[in-house]
């Protein structure tokens, strides 16, 4: 497990709950990891909670500190996932892009006639206990509040060894719970896939809507109506709405009336999306805190192979080498 990392953001967890819990988390686990640095080595997350359990001595620790997830600690997939409709898409979401807040053992989805079954093999090994519980208990934790329900699981599995005490866990998952398993699942009903998406986390959206301000203001100056659908097609975007029909919605008129207002412009709708994703791609390969694979759910592409291929089209050169080629000089 040398290899793997989790993301800073979702390190913050355990600082918060040692605040809620009225302990100095600088002094148990030194100062909080820098925001510029996207991931942390697995082996330091592995050692803080080993420490944080040695000091509280009480079975649960992973679920305790699930308990004050939110989006935000997941970063850019956090607000993907609320961005999406419902359940079932936002699950497909983290099933893509997990690797940029936890890149242990991927998960996989399946939807069976009978209920809906995540699970994580060892193929990358093993990152023990309080690992895999704290990372289970937090994804359960963010899909209840990203839908506003609670839900029990119908079972859930563990392959490490039961804990002294096997009944907090029942409690958190509401149901029988397994360990010595070959895979770690969880299974819910499949109902539960067509819950709607509450509203999305207003300090991350307001925080990502300001740099989309700032990178248009920078741009060339065009006429105020490309402007206005520009500014409209940010939202869109990172919600995955790449189509005319989306942005002639958002503009209360029909895909042909656009199309002939495009045109009175002299661009066409991919050349206005093109153009859009373009800038806000070089403004996000220049923010250190946002690897690829963020960036990609961003600009609303399914798969970073074709946020990869779009951006080489565009500068000839693929996102990577862009960015070392272009990164921000320290003040």
């Amino acid at each position: 497990m040398a290899d793997t990392r989790i993301a800073a953001s979702f390190a913050q967890l355990l600082y918060e709950y040692l605040d809620r819990q009225g302990l100095d988390a600088r002094q148990l686990l030194g100062p909080q990891p820098d925001p510029s640095q996207h991931f942390l080595p697995m082996a330091d997350w592995q050692a803080w909670l080993k420490r944080v359990d040695a000091v509280e001595g009480r079975v649960g620790l992973g679920l305790r500190i699930a308990e004050g997830i939110s989006a935000r600690h997941f970063g850019v997939l956090g607000y993907a996932a609320l961005a999406c409709s419902n359940l079932a898409e936002a699950l497909q979401r983290m099933e893509r892009y997990h690797a940029s807040v936890y890149d242990a053992n991927p998960a996989h989805v399946e939807v069976l006639p009978d209920g809906v079954v995540v699970e994580w093999g060892v193929e990358r090994g093993r990152p023990g206990a309080l690992v895999d519980e704290t990372a289970i208990a937090s994804l359960v934790q963010l899909a209840r509040d990203m839908t506003g329900h609670y839900w029990p699981m119908r079972k859930v599995s563990f392959v490490n060894p039961p804990p002294a005490d096997v009944q907090p866990y029942r409690d958190f998952f509401g149901c029988e719970v397994a360990f010595n398993a070959p895979t770690t699942r969880l299974e819910f009903d499949t109902a539960c896939l067509a819950l709607p998406m509450r509203k999305s986390d207003p300090a991350l959206a307001q925080l990502l809507d300001q740099q989309a301000e700032q990178v248009l203001r920078q741009v060339s100056q065009v006429p105020a109506i490309v402007d206005a659908w520009r500014r409209t097609l940010v939202p869109l975007i990172r919600e995955g709405q790449t189509s005319l029909a989306a942005l002639a919605r958002a503009h209360h008129t029909s895909p042909r009336t656009l199309q002939r207002r495009l045109s009175e412009q002299g661009m066409s709708f991919q050349q206005l999306l093109d153009d859009t994703r373009r800038h806000l791609a070089e403004a996000h390969l220049k923010d250190a805190r946002l690897d690829l694979a963020e960036i990609a759910l961003l600009l609303g592409y399914s798969e970073q192979s074709a946020f990869t291929r779009a951006f080489r089209a565009w500068t000839g050169l693929p996102p990577a080498q862009w960015r070392k080629q272009n990164r921000l000089k320290p003040t």
